[in-house]
């Protein structure tokens, strides 16, 4: 699905942090599902690369640009996160709004290139929005493998990442559609999946699905233990990109 304009900040959607992850398990898969993923750092080296190569209308900031308000509003988020990380076992952002088209995607993905920008972090951007993914079209990339392939045990978790070439930038598409997404999420390979990210990624930012298309999913998946905030930019000399409708 192509992406539409980026919105604009005013009333944009919360971010949630968390430093466990998904609880809850898909019951069919249960007596099967690994107590542990065992990733390790080394994966990434296994990891297909890909041309940093945006859509034109995925409207990503140029975070190198210090004129541009909207960049400077990320960057100024991403030193926030850096110090609360110092104070709390914070690796995980949780992107969310009440409803569709209110600028999720916008800020996840530039969000996580504002992070991927420092030399130090390895920063994991995820599409968990398996209902309508859109990351894998914004930076043009197979959506497939991808999250849902790697929770069912199709790919291995290294086969499900691509690498943004030059970037400490790393995609996890949503991957091949499936009939249940929220179930598929509420697995225990989920669960597993964000307590061991940490291990490899500095951050890892997570683009999700509405709250009132998903409510299960947000309340037994993602419990908040961290600090929850609202991105705001003012409508005075912000880009000119943010007046209109991002979708995401």
């Amino acid at each position: 699905m192509p992406a539409g304009p980026p919105p604009s900040m005013a009333g944009a959607p919360e971010i949630h942090f968390t430093s466990e992850g998904i609880n809850g398990t898909a019951a069919s898969m249960m007596a099967n599902a690994p107590t542990r993923l065992n990733l390790h750092p080394s994966m990434l080296n296994e990891v297909q690369v890909v041309a940093f190569s945006p859509a034109p209308e995925s409207h990503l900031l140029d975070l190198n640009n210090s004129h541009e308000t909207p960049a400077e509003e990320f960057r100024t988020l991403r030193t926030r996160l850096n110090h609360l990380q110092t104070l709390q076992p914070l690796h995980t952002i949780v992107v969310t709004s009440p409803s569709p088209a209110e600028g999720k995607t916008f800020s996840a993905v530039n969000l996580a290139l504002a992070q991927s920008h420092l030399a130090e972090a390895s920063v994991l951007l995820g599409d968990f929005d398996l209902r309508r993914p859109i990351v894998h079209n914004l930076f043009q990339i197979d959506r497939a493998p991808g999250l849902s392939d790697f929770l069912t045990g199709q790919c291995s978790f290294a086969q499900a990442l691509r690498k943004v070439e030059s970037m400490n930038l790393y995609l996890l598409p949503a991957g091949s559609p499936v009939k249940n997404p929220l179930e598929l999420l509420n697995m225990r390979q989920a669960r597993l999946l964000f307590e061991e990210l940490p291990r490899i990624f500095n951050w890892a930012v997570f683009d999700t699905p509405p709250l009132l298309f998903s409510a299960g999913f947000h309340r037994r998946s993602m419990p908040l233990t961290g600090t929850c905030s609202r991105t705001r930019c003012s409508p005075r000399g912000a880009h000119p990109c943010c007046s209109r409708k991002f979708q995401g």
